[in-house]
């Protein structure tokens, strides 16, 4: 998980390469639209306190099991209730999901309420002996295990302030230990970035301190998001609900957690790799460590593994108290629910015979040989029932919006807590596993090539008798509690015309009783998102930045280029008729790119340069790059002292430069 703000990308706001050379780029919404004079937050309609009661009626609330487990062990906590880093900015709280407690309010489905409650239990737990937890002090888990010779870190948070408070909390309760190892159980941010919190680099790169990685970690950790950065991180901002309030009617979480916190992360190189797709061991400070590498799981890098002393199997993020996302919302690579499933029962294959305890990257434990195995084929062929009935039905000619509408868990698996799709959901997971085997397009001809949102609104509009008549017929639908009905035609008003502020509003009204009835965290903040910004606009806000020094110089020559290549407004006429090639020194680490500019498009060639005439050739340090990125430096700044050099046409270049695009974070989601 950012999957990141957790999952937003590392580079969102990134000043990157010559950014800051007074190219505009796209600027819409740079004035927040006017707040509507409805723009009030409503309370639950009848329609809704009905589906919150049906579900009460359904589910086994009384089950107080999970609530007991989230409190076993507990040590202590911080009674300040916050997190500061070292200039006091908070940069997490745990008692701002105070309101959490007690019976559901109509405003909150009773099962994500549930789930949230239990997230918002923090502080430092005992596992078992020799293994603990630092709990609900950022969106994941940190686990301390006691090597021989001090403390092995087990996924040290998002940010250092949060991963140092939970290392001082322990060194305080249980007896001070250096950081002997850390493991990273696989690539979001949310289980890395606060790395320097807990550990020098420089008893890293001494290997004093050795890190321990699944193949293809610091890659994928990187480069995930990069891409797509921008819109990813837009997302995000819909998916973690960070743009509302934290009461009953807003964010009650995330459902894998509470919230992320805000410090600047950091990544560290791996000193061992893990790769065995079917098992190897180390021994770590004196502790045998069996692993399992998981690839194209819950991330694209990842591993389980055991602690046969302790009987403890540390499940990562492969399992977790939620129906995971085999796509998340904010966009990212689907996941594969077959291979998932049989990473999970490989483990009860290795391991289920002895284990005791098992802990993961989010969430609380679980104990007891029996209970653990049932948890663990529960959620193996919860994963794999989503993957195979999808596949099934597909194969019958259903479509994914139809299968995803048929396909229900069985009750078995359905009534399970830890199954409920308090992050991901069967919905969206099914649509996913469709896309996994046959893309986009479902089949069907009228979707091949259909028209955009705003064309296709005012036809639809037109079609329906006009906008009064729409929103008439429309809100006769809420009346009925028919909101994902009238949120499907209303938008299309929306999207017609978007000052259309009844529309905007009825839209708005049917989003907010979407959100109350969503068990989904995600499903939640996204509707309510949508919501509050048809009520008040799109607000302007500093864009999330987590892009630190570790991030940027973690960027291959590879990835460095080929994103710069990708903002390249190739569809620009002016851009489209440039021909130009570029070399590219980088002597600081003896590196060699070409740049080839033709057909609107920029080909990267990483290590080599073209030979013969070339239209300039372009030294500069990677290190000064990195700077740009940064916003240390300019381009202009560091050409003009010389640092950087260029021969040949020195225009050409500015020229190129200057169709390098800037993106808007703040784009428009709900409307165009």
């Amino acid at each position: 998980m950012i999957n990141s703000i957790c999952r937003i990308s590392a580079f969102i706001a990134m000043a990157f390469l010559l950014s800051n050379c007074g190219q505009s780029g796209n600027q819409q919404n740079d004035t927040p639209a006017a707040a509507p004079e409805n723009n009030t937050v409503k309370p639950a309609t009848s329609f809704t306190v009905q589906k919150q009661a049906e579900l009460q009626a359904y589910l086994p609330f009384s089950d107080k099991t999970d609530y007991d487990n989230a409190r076993r062990g507990f040590i202590a906590t911080l009674d300040e209730g916050e997190i500061k880093d070292e200039k006091g900015n908070v940069v997490y709280s745990m008692k701002q999901y105070d309101f959490i407690k007690g019976e559901s309010p109509a405003t909150a489905n009773p099962s994500l309420w549930r789930q949230s409650e239990i997230n918002s239990i923090n502080g430092l737990f005992k596992v078992t002996d020799g293994i603990y937890q630092i709990r609900g002090f950022d969106l994941a888990n940190m686990t301390l295990v006691e090597g021989k010779t001090g403390w092995i870190i087990i996924d040290p948070l998002l940010s250092p302030p949060t991963a140092r408070a939970g290392l001082e909390l322990a060194n305080a309760k249980l007896g001070k230990r250096k950081v002997s190892a850390i493991i990273h159980t696989h690539s979001h941010i949310d289980h890395f970035g606060g790395i320097r919190g807990v550990v020098d680099e420089a008893d890293v790169i001494s290997r004093k301190v050795p890190i321990y990685i699944p193949e293809g970690y610091f890659d994928e950790a990187i480069s995930e998001n990069v891409m797509g950065g921008n819109t990813m991180g837009r997302r995000a901002s819909y998916m973690y609900g960070n743009l509302l309030p934290k009461d009953s009617t807003g964010t009650l979480g995330t459902g894998l957690g509470q919230t992320t916190s805000t410090g600047l992360a950091g990544i560290l190189q791996g000193t061992h790799v893990i790769k065995s797709l079917t098992g190897e061991s180390r021994v770590i400070d004196g502790i045998k460590v069996e692993f399992i590498y998981t690839p194209e799981s819950e991330a694209p890098a990842e591993m389980m593994f055991y602690f046969p002393q302790y009987k403890a199997f540390c499940q990562a993020e492969d399992v977790s108290h939620t129906l995971h996302n085999l796509y998340t919302l904010r966009g990212a690579k689907v996941r594969n629910g077959q291979k998932w499933s049989k990473y999970i029962d490989l483990s009860i294959q290795k391991w289920g015979k002895d284990v005791q305890a098992s802990f993961g990257s989010h969430h609380w434990p679980t104990w007891g040989n029996d209970t653990i195995n049932a948890y663990l084929a529960s959620q193996r062929d919860l994963f794999r029932f989503i993957h195979d009935q999808t596949l099934r039905l597909a194969n019958e000619g259903y479509t994914p919006v139809e299968i995803a509408n048929m396909l229900k868990l069985p009750e078995k698996l359905d009534k399970r807590f830890a199954n409920r799709g308090y992050y991901g959901s069967v919905s969206h997971n099914v649509k996913a596993q469709y896309d996994l085997y046959f893309g986009w397009f479902d089949g069907n001809p009228a979707n091949l090539d259909k028209l955009p949102p705003s064309e296709a609104g005012k036809k639809y509009v037109e079609f329906m008798g006009g906008a009064d008549n729409l929103l008439a017929q429309a809100k006769k639908s809420f009346d009925k509690g028919e909101y994902r009905w009238v949120a499907e035609v209303v938008n299309h008003l929306v999207f017609a015309d978007p000052k259309n502020q009844g529309a905007r509003n009825l839209l708005a009204d049917a989003y907010e009783q979407l959100g109350y009835q969503a068990e989904s965290g995600p499903w939640r903040n996204f509707y309510l998102s949508g919501a509050k910004e048809l009520r008040q606009g799109v607000k302007v806000l500093p864009a999330p930045n987590t892009a630190g020094p570790d991030m940027i110089r973690g960027m291959s020559n590879d990835l460095f280029f080929n994103f710069l290549a990708m903002r390249f407004k190739g569809t620009e006429p002016a851009a489209a008729a440039m021909k130009y090639s570029f070399n590219i020194n980088l002597p600081d680490v003896k590196g060699k790119v070409a740049l080839i500019i033709e057909n609107g498009v920029v080909t990267p060639r990483i290590g080599s340069h073209i030979d013969g005439n070339v239209t300039a050739t372009v030294t500069i340090n990677r290190k000064d790059l990195d700077r740009i990125s940064l916003g240390e430096a300019t381009f202009k700044e560091l050409t003009d002292n010389g640092t950087i050099k260029i021969s040949g046409d020195g225009s050409a270049f500015t020229s190129f430069i200057s169709m390098l695009d800037n993106f808007n974070f703040w784009f428009n989601i709900i409307e165009p």
